[in-house]
């Protein structure tokens, strides 16, 4: 079993290498050390995310943004969206979950059980999919 801060390394390390930016740094972080970032901003970086990942995994951006419970494969998908969030764009638990409309626990929570599932090599490649498509949305960007 992984913990999120051995997984976010060695997400960091694949970013430096497909984006040059340092190791140590998340694309947020790396633009958030040039302006800090709004709470506009996290909400459309996570809007953003969630349009990705129901893209994805052929879910409904509505059903996704629901408040309260949601079906298992509705609230995974948002718990994947979650975990690639706070892993691959450095957006701390506290912020993805205002983004989410959801806890920072929630959030918390979502990205352990993410890592966890991982240990399932099916799993994995989806997760490691979503990640890289994420990546690559936000590579050109600018986050602030």
């Amino acid at each position: 079993m992984n913990s999120v801060s051995s997984i976010a390394t060695k997400q960091k390390e694949d970013m430096q290498s497909q984006t040059g930016a340092p190791a140590e740094m998340p694309l947020i972080e790396i633009n958030r050390r040039l302006s800090p970032i709004t709470e506009e901003r996290v909400t459309e970086v996570c809007e953003c995310v969630l349009d990705i990942v129901a893209a994805l995994f052929n879910v409904s951006g509505r059903e996704l943004r629901e408040t309260g419970r949601s079906s298992t494969s509705v609230a995974r998908v948002r718990q994947i969206g979650m975990y690639v969030a706070h892993v691959i764009l450095g957006l701390n638990m506290t912020e993805v979950g205002r983004g989410f409309g959801r806890d920072r626990t929630t959030v918390q929570y979502a990205c352990h059980l993410v890592e966890d599932m991982r240990d399932d090599d099916e799993f994995d490649r989806v997760v490691n999919m979503t990640e890289r498509v994420t990546a690559a949305a936000f590579r050109h960007t600018e986050v602030h």
